[in-house]
């Protein structure tokens, strides 16, 4: 019997470092000492590092060079072993979470060789229990120490130093969908997409993928990130599903891009996420995604109800986005929930199941409305930075495109008012109530605030209160309107 060992995944994390200098960081401090299987790996991760530690390439090239110069070139198979490397990568997405296999594998043939040399020792004319204990304690400590010592222990895996932690999160980067103030969907945090059936969820999702894919430019007026790769799950009616996208494809135009950067997965997973928390992120690296659809949550889990299970699943939404996987998730309400007074503000405890899946998810959008409704209400319950919304949206049911509704924009008010509005004014008309809540108020003052700072609108200031009375601060649109005159 072979020793554990993964050779696909030493192709994979050596393919990478060849296609990425900057995978070599990553991937060194998983690896450690000693982890490849292979004595040829061994001896080409070597020479990546010393290439590395020069600041020079790392491909396919400068690789054999340094492997002659040194007289290891046929010994590793030849000049035509690193190409054949280069090309086995899946992707650099992925090479962290490969080396973590290549240094378990590692991990477990040095217990299995600790374990043999017990069973020898054991089996020697004369020997002492008590030594070999002492021995075998001896071992487990060592191994200990050096998984410490080199941070590949389970204590020491995801640890980083606070500057970097700090700096490299990716606070700073631009988000997936939306902007800097208003953001709907953040890099390395799940979106959760919510509501009842037939209130357009699949319809929005399908415009962020199609705009991740680059088949257009914004959603809801909200600028999308491009993707590389998208791996759809269509575990919820894929025929329905598949009907639906149709109507926002051009196969004349678009066949390219769906051929070589969508992939969908249709049916039942092979394991729900919360008994195999590995398996999303085993998804997308076996299809070379960098985001991922969930489409529905309630046929990925074995039950949404469950804390344990919900925490269970966090764990498989969180291994895949460490491995740089973006997430969006569509869910449903509870059904309790359906009989809510219409237009009430949706929370967050009318989303179905254990609380622990809405307190995992970065952003959470709520559609409110009924079944087939063209005008919906777009909720944003769970925000990254500003509250987007909530915004009354068109869904047009033939093209598959959802629009905001032109008369409740605030640009779009304040143009109709060329007196002007005040915070109390807007936030009136946005929500429809002749007293409006403070929070609406507030909400009505960052829309205008926004608008003047993006050079929309301009700010009279108001009036301190006295005997006469205050006065509100007053904007009035920057747009200026060119009218025919006959």
């Amino acid at each position: 019997m072979q020793p554990p060992h993964n050779i696909d995944a030493e192709l994979a994390v050596l393919g990478a470092c060849m296609h990425s200098r900057e995978a070599i960081d990553e991937v060194r401090p998983v690896l450690g000492d000693g982890a490849f299987y292979r004595p040829a790996h061994e001896t080409i991760w070597r020479v990546l590092l010393a290439l590395h530690s020069e600041d020079k390439p790392t491909d396919p090239i400068a690789v054999n060079d340094r492997l002659g110069e040194q007289g290891d070139l046929q010994r590793v198979g030849g000049p035509a072993y690193a190409h054949q490397l280069a090309g086995a990568s899946p992707g650099i997405s992925g090479a962290a979470y490969h080396a973590s296999i290549v240094r378990r594998k590692a991990d477990l043939r040095h217990q299995l060789a600790s374990g043999l040399r017990i069973v020898q020792r054991a089996q020697e004319p004369g020997a002492d229990p008590d030594a070999i204990r002492s021995e075998i304690e001896a071992d487990v400590r060592a191994e200990r120490e050096r998984a410490l010592a080199s941070g590949q222990g389970r204590l020491s895996r995801h640890l980083v130093d606070g500057y970097r932690f700090v700096s490299e999160t990716g606070a700073e980067t631009e988000p997936l969908w939306g902007t800097p103030e208003k953001t709907a969907w953040a890099s390395g945090e799940s979106l959760m997409i919510v509501g009842p059936p037939g209130v357009g969820k699949t319809t929005l999702a399908h415009q962020v993928i199609l705009a991740r894919l680059g088949l257009q430019d914004t959603v809801l007026d909200m600028p999308v990130a491009p993707s590389k790769r998208v791996l759809y799950l269509a575990m919820d009616r894929p025929k329905q599903i598949a009907r639906a996208m149709a109507r926002r494809v051009d196969p004349l135009t678009d066949e390219t891009i769906l051929r070589d950067r969508l992939a969908v997965w249709q049916g039942p997973l092979p394991a729900t996420l919360d008994k195999e928390p590995d398996l999303l992120a085993d998804l997308a690296a076996a299809h070379q995604a960098d985001t991922i659809v969930i489409d529905s949550l309630k046929d990925a889990v074995s039950t949404l109800v469950d804390d344990a299970l919900a925490v269970a699943f966090h764990n498989a939404r969180s291994r895949a986005l460490r491995n740089g996987v973006e997430i969006m998730e569509l869910h449903h309400q509870r059904k309790a929930a359906a009989d809510a007074p219409r237009g009430q503000r949706p929370s967050l405890d009318r989303v179905y199941g254990s609380t622990w899946l809405t307190s995992g998810a970065g952003s959470v959008l709520f559609i409110a409305g009924e079944a087939g409704d063209p005008a919906v209400t777009v909720h944003h319950l769970k925000t990254v930075t500003g509250e987007i919304g909530p915004l009354q949206v068109i869904h047009d049911h033939v093209r598959g495109t959802t629009t905001v509704d032109p008369a409740l924009d605030p640009s779009g008010l304040l143009q109709a008012h060329p007196g002007g509005l005040t915070t109390r004014d807007l936030a009136t008309i946005l929500s429809g109530e002749p007293t409006p809540s403070r929070g609406a108020v507030e909400k009505a003052r960052r829309d205008l605030e926004r608008l003047v700072k993006t050079g929309q609108a301009t700010k009279a200031e108001g009036v301190a209160g006295g005997s006469g009375g205050g006065q509100q601060a007053r904007y009035y649109t920057a747009v200026r309107h060119i009218n025919a005159v006959s």
